[in-house]
């Protein structure tokens, strides 16, 4: 089986800096980006399992969907902060990619916005013309996701991870711990980790702050089964930590 994060033909890797390797970007963003691929592959299926009028579910699944979104926005906004403006800097020749990352990056917040007013919509009313609308919406926002999470791992973070010190990767990464309510972050750690292999699991747990680490023990954990049971019915659920 191939792996998702492999160059497809015709796609070619922004040239490599000089010097060592300073971070594990790569990987790094491999963990993070196997969960959105796993949400947003569901995301168009979880809005055609609701029955029309069903606003309950509605508003249950709407609110999961939404924070997806809430957590994608949150992650490219410090990758447009903290990771390409610096990765341009100091590797001139990466400026091509950088600007094709960034385009990319424009096209999904204008689909995330494109799609909020009618996720609330449809939480509101549960009715058959929003969900197909909803759902169609999820299905192209995936499809530029698909290419774009594997273009940005495979072309550019090689190149990434030889002038981006790892100091500088977790200042990125904890953009969005910084930006996302405690709680919900404990709650959606388990889909996260469920995303990945059970070693790629391990080390993400370990970039994880302490507290939170702790938190998910405690009762995390149980959020995570609780809500994919709910999104998920009858489904079993993904082991994780």
């Amino acid at each position: 089986m191939t792996d998702f994060f492999t160059m497809r033909p015709g796609e070619t890797a922004a040239p490599l800096p000089p010097g060592p390797v300073l971070c594990t970007g790569t990987p790094r963003m491999r963990r993070i980006h196997r969960f959105f691929l796993w949400a947003y592959g569901e995301a168009p299926g979880l809005v055609r399992s609701v029955t029309a009028g069903d606003t309950a579910r509605a508003a249950y699944v709407g609110e999961v969907l939404g924070n997806f979104d809430k957590v994608l926005h949150i992650h490219h906004e410090g990758e447009d902060l903290l990771l390409y403006p610096q990765l341009e800097q100091r590797a001139p020749a990466c400026a091509l990619h950088v600007a094709q990352m960034l385009e990319q990056h424009r096209q999904v917040t204008q689909r995330l916005e494109a799609i909020e007013p009618v996720r609330l919509r449809w939480m509101a009313a549960a009715d058959e013309e929003s969900g197909a609308d909803l759902a169609a919406r999820y299905e192209d926002l995936a499809a530029v996701l698909n290419v774009h999470l594997r273009r940005e791992v495979t072309e550019v973070m090689p190149a990434a991870d030889r002038v981006i010190t790892e100091k500088e990767m977790d200042a990125a990464g904890q953009h969005g711990i910084d930006q996302l309510d405690k709680k919900f972050l404990v709650g959606y750690l388990g889909m996260v980790l469920a995303a990945n292999p059970p070693a790629d699991r391990k080390e993400l747990f370990k970039e994880i702050p302490a507290p939170v680490r702790l938190a998910y023990r405690l009762f995390g954990r149980r959020l995570y089964r609780k809500q994919y049971a709910t999104l998920f019915p009858g489904r079993p659920i993904p082991e994780t930590l």
